[in-house]
This record gives structure tokens, C-alpha cells and sequence, in this order.
């Protein structure tokens, strides 16, 4: 299975890894088949994701999907952070072999998920549209 140099190095060099104290939100995400377990903090400012950081538990692909997702959001709004898609954290990413597309929307979920517990948190009446379940079971793109 080949993976691209940037996957390799998101991989290798892990961006925003680690906990954010005192989250603004939290998602936690996993998958039971592969054992791949991803956990997102967001801290937010004005509606601006000002700081992201991970842990994940997992393959090398859902290290590097969930390095790239965080450096994907860093400093975008909610509005923004809540339209990527896997398939755009795959393509930063410069591609995954088809068996670990599964990893990217993983990574989506968490950002999602991370979103709609700051929602939550601060009692703001709007609804996350997760990824549909399906895509884990075999690893399609929506």
C-alpha cells in the first residue's frame, strides 16, 4: 500500500496533536472495525476556530487525515470548519489508498462531532449533519 509524502509526513510530523484544556468542544469518534479511535478539542473565539488540537488512537492514515483536518480548520470560522468533507481532507493529503478513505471521515465526524458539543456547551439550538453511516463500511466518498 503506498502512501503519498504528505500523508508519510502528516504521519511522521503530526500537526496540533494533543489536549486543549478548558475545550470549547470536544468530539470523540471511533470506529469498532478497525479500532481507530480520534478525539478533536476546539477552542473558539467570535465563532472563529482560534485553536484545534487531536489524539488519535490508531493507523497511520488516521494520524495523518486527523493532523491534516486540524490544519484545515486552524482559524477558519464554524461555518467553514463544519463544510469540510473527507474528501477534501483526502485531497490536501494528495490522495489514500481506497482501504483508509475510512480514516477521512473519521476525521470529518470529529470535527463535526467537536462542533456540535460546543453547540451544546453554549446552549445553541443547531443541528450537525454527520457523515452518513455507511461510509465507514466501505470507505465511500460522499
Amino acid at each position: 500500500m503506498a502512501y503519498s509524502e504528505k500523508v508519510m509526513d502528516h504521519f511522521t510530523h503530526p500537526r496540533n496533536v494533543g489536549e486543549i484544556e478548558n475545550a470549547d468542544g470536544v468530539g470523540t469518534v471511533g470506529n469498532a472495525k478497525c479500532g481507530d479511535i480520534m478525539q478533536m478539542f476546539i477552542k473558539v473565539e467570535n465563532d472563529v476556530i482560534v485553536d484545534v488540537k487531536f489524539k488519535t488512537f490508531g493507523c497511520g492514515a488516521a494520524i495523518a487525515t486527523s493532523s491534516m483536518a486540524t490544519e484545515l480548520i486552524k482559524g477558519k470560522s464554524i461555518d467553514d470548519a463544519l463544510k469540510l468533507t473527507n474528501s477534501a481532507v483526502v485531497e490536501a493529503l494528495e490522495g489514500l489508498p481506497p482501504v483508509k478513505v475510512h480514516c477521512s471521515v473519521l476525521a470529518e465526524e470529529a470535527i463535526k462531532s467537536a462542533i456540535a458539543d460546543y453547540y451544546k456547551r453554549n446552549g445553541i439550538d443547531k443541528e450537525v449533519e454527520m457523515p452518513p453511516e455507511d461510509c465507514h463500511e466501505c470507505a465511500v466518498e460522499h
